[in-house]
């Protein structure tokens, strides 16, 4: 059993019954006598989804029971069963609330293996080497920019030359005045959807899909309508069902992935976005691709270049395409600057709406990416290739010979495998995980309503080893859990 969480220093809100009930929704997935373990993995869900973060008082147990319909005694036991996990603590006369994982307390001490928490929750790779060279360029050019007395609201123009040069290679023609830098690809989404979307409108998204995306959306008010991307079938994108539910919900925007789709890695061939080009142009859909992962094909083992990569989608549909990216899987995360191509007309409504958000980018990681892209032969994008290659065969490899009943195809880019686990355990197998040293992103997280208990992201973004390691440990979680074989 996990030592009791201490009380919080202070309470930072609290859940009604009526609330914690909504968010809870369907949260039944097995018989009639299994209400109490259902229960405590919907809950361990959100706990750590963060939709019940640390420091949030809990209803009383009657208020819960009667808002959820169910006896006091399965509240009780559900709530037990999440004290034994850690994630909440209770005190007489002072009720319950919520505690942060293990994990995320960094209380790594006695974990299998000897070599501390592995944080699988995160898809997100540590620098490709040769950054630094770029980083002194930036630094020179810093000081001549030291003395300008203003900023450009769009970006600084060899950054949007070198950007919309890019564009223009890959077959979308594209000009400096159709570049906007932003803090991040999805600082690009949220632009685009305070732009284009408001409170009550749809929003089309993919299923599985983009978590923070999803919660941009809420954020907007808006409503997410999922249309679903299959991780096996060719093509992964049913465009005629995209169709049918754009004529039939008429969403305001949509949010696609194209590009080595998160988090199943699929892509979309070129006949595929110019049948869904021509469905967001006789729509008016607008619609925001992101193409984070777009550099990262995994595809050619001679790592040459992509010349038979398909156009950006924003080739067949480009009036209505609001294209975000960055550099934050092919080179760092930590390098918190994107980008996002779109016609004039769109660039400059985006730019009036953002002064409401914030008045532009740094000006050094400006001066960094521009540094980074000067040889259009992108020569880091290669390194990083070869990493994520072998960092993706060793965990497909560690899974077979772990989980040789997990299902998953090994994507042809991107930074993760999207696993379908043999029984709905995913909630489970994530709570179960920590407590073996390994956090990891529940496949609900992935979902517009949390359906994909049956499914996982495993991302490798790790160095080989310390991914066998961790499939290890994720295995060993797996057969602590009873009734999963």
């Amino acid at each position: 059993m996990s030592a009791t969480p201490p009380f919080p220093s202070r309470v930072t809100g609290r859940v009604s019954a009526a609330r914690l009930a909504d968010t809870l929704g369907s949260w039944r997935t097995g018989g009639p006598r299994s209400g109490g373990n259902d229960l405590a993995d919907a809950l361990t869900a959100l706990v750590h989804d963060g939709r019940l973060p640390p420091g949030i008082r809990l209803p009383p147990e009657r208020e819960l029971a009667a808002a959820l319909g169910v006896s006091r005694t399965m509240i009780g036991a559900a709530l037990g069963r999440l004290r034994d996990r850690g994630l909440i603590a209770s005190r007489q006369g002072a009720g319950s609330w919520t505690a942060a994982p293990p994990g995320v307390r960094g209380d790594t001490t006695g974990l299998p293996g000897g070599s501390g928490l592995i944080n699988l929750a995160r898809a997100s790779p540590a620098a490709v080497p040769g950054l630094l060279p770029a980083f002194e360029a930036a630094r020179r050019s810093m000081r001549d920019a030291l003395h300008d007395e203003t900023y450009d609201d769009l970006g600084i123009p060899s950054l949007r030359e070198r950007l919309a040069a890019r564009y223009t290679a890959r077959g979308l023609p594209t000009a400096p005045s159709e570049i906007m830098i932003t803090n991040g690809a999805h600082h690009g989404f949220v632009l685009a959807l305070h732009l284009l979307a408001g409170p009550g409108d749809r929003v089309l998204v993919e299923q599985p899909g983009y978590p923070h995306a999803f919660a941009a959306i809420a954020a907007a008010r808006a409503h997410p309508v999922p249309v679903p991307v299959d991780p096996f079938t060719a093509p992964a994108w049913d465009i005629d069902g995209i169709e049918a539910t754009v004529r039939q919900t008429a969403p305001r925007l949509a949010y696609l992935m194209v590009d080595f789709h998160n988090p199943t890695g699929r892509r979309l061939d070129a006949a595929g976005r110019e049948r869904l080009g021509a469905v967001l142009s006789a729509t008016r859909t607008y619609t925001v691709v992101d193409e984070s992962a777009v550099d990262l094909d995994l595809s050619h083992p001679t790592d040459r270049t992509d010349g038979d990569a398909p156009p950006p989608l924003a080739a067949f549909a480009p009036r209505w395409t609001i294209t975000v990216g960055s550099p934050a899987k092919s080179h760092w995360g930590g390098l918190r600057i994107g980008w996002i191509r779109a016609p004039r007309e769109l660039i400059d409504r985006l730019g009036e709406r953002r002064v409401s958000l914030d008045l532009g980018s740094p000006l050094f990681e400006q001066l960094w990416l521009s540094e980074l892209l000067a040889d259009p032969a992108a020569p880091h994008v290669p390194t990083r290739r070869r990493e994520l290659r072998e960092r993706r065969d060793a965990l497909a490899a560690a899974l077979r010979a772990e989980c040789p009943d997990w299902t998953f195809r090994l994507p042809d880019g991107g930074v993760s495998l999207w696993c379908r686990l043999p029984s709905p355990i995913g909630s489970r197998l994530v709570a179960a995980a920590e407590q073996h040293g390994v956090l990891l992103a529940p496949g609900a997280h992935f979902g517009v309503q949390d359906q994909l208990e049956r499914w996982l992201r495993l991302p490798f973004t790790q160095p080989p080893d310390r991914l066998r390691d961790a499939v290890g440990r994720i295995a060993a979680a797996r057969e602590s859990l009873t009734g999963t074989s």
